[in-house]
């Protein structure tokens, strides 16, 4: 009798609001539902400030005091990430079964300490390296991110904005967690060092109980690892589809999503008109409907249900 295999990642419905003053919210994700399975990468694709950094936080707990979640984030083994304690995910999630490229790596560099000491500490409390072997281990997972040996006694001040970004994606990389979640992994990095970057990423799938969440608004990093496209807009999901399907034919369906494409300098180089809305005061129908040429009164007016893999009532 054959056993189905868990995703290693299973979104149903998570929502993140945050609470403001005079009893207004920020809806930053509504309803966000899809599931990764091993060894797969998911390139999750978007306009800054559409929520999908705010997705990756709610993963691993790291929301402001004024957030609220809903729905659920199960991991393989059933485990529901929005459930769990501040002391659970720092000892037993963090870096261990869920670890983070963050967007922002200067803010999670202690500005202090050498990159070297950040390794060694990390490799020592997620791997066990004996004390002895802890150097040459630190500048092997600095290998692993093209972070140069060179520059491993430097403090965080000390490096350039593409050289942050690699020490962090070092660290993320050391516990070698089932899932890694990478937030905008490529910022900072020229073409050659964005394609051993994401490669290094994706090499982290190969072992078939691992997946990767790649966050990104970097369509061709995206299009050379992603299994997987989810597009989100205005804090929704309004598309999945195979990388293939999606960067091939018939290729994207949602009008979002076909314009997040033709705006590249290699395709048509024609960019989205208007600005999403406020995620504060999103408007009652579909939330891109005041930047589509199909929008009609029913766009306008009604919310278009995520419907086998696209939010779009002329899909």
């Amino acid at each position: 009798m054959k056993t189905s295999i868990r995703p290693v990642l299973e979104l149903d419905r998570l929502s993140v609001r945050f609470r403001m003053r005079g009893g207004r919210y920020v809806a930053a994700v509504t309803d966000a539902t899809l599931a990764l399975a091993p060894g797969a990468c998911l390139a999750l694709v978007g306009e800054s400030g559409c929520g999908k950094s705010v997705l990756a936080s709610a993963l691993l707990g790291l929301l402001p005091g004024n957030a609220e979640t809903a729905g659920s984030a199960r991991l393989a083994d059933g485990t529901d990430l929005l459930a769990l304690d501040e002391r659970t995910l720092a000892r037993s999630v963090r870096g261990r079964r869920v670890a983070l490229v963050p967007q922002s790596p200067a803010a999670h560099l202690t500005p202090v300490r050498t990159i070297r000491s950040h390794l060694e500490e990390t490799v020592r409390e997620l791997t066990g390296t004996a004390r002895a072997d802890l150097r040459e281990a630190a500048e092997a997972a600095a290998g692993r991110a093209a972070f140069p040996a060179t520059h491993l006694d430097r403090h965080p001040h000390q490096l350039s904005g593409g050289l942050a970004q690699r020490a962090a994606t070092a660290l993320a990389l050391i516990g070698d967690a089932p899932l890694l979640l990478a937030d905008e992994p490529t910022t900072g990095l020229d073409r050659d060092l964005v394609h051993r970057t994401v490669d290094e990423l994706r090499a982290h799938t190969r072992d078939a109980g691992r997946a990767l969440l790649m966050i990104t608004h970097d369509l061709a990093a995206a299009h050379r690892i992603a299994d997987t496209v989810a597009v989100m807009y205005a804090g929704r999901i309004v598309e999945t589809a195979s990388a293939e399907a999606f960067f091939g034919a018939p290729g994207p369906r949602h009008p979002y999503a076909r314009g997040l494409l033709d705006a590249l300098p290699e395709r048509a180089f024609a960019p989205i008109p208007g600005a999403p809305p406020e995620l504060g005061a999103l408007p009652p129908g579909c939330a891109f409907a005041a930047r589509c040429p199909r929008a009609d009164s029913r766009c306008r007016a009604e919310r278009p249900p995520l419907t086998e893999g696209v939010a779009c009532h002329h899909a």
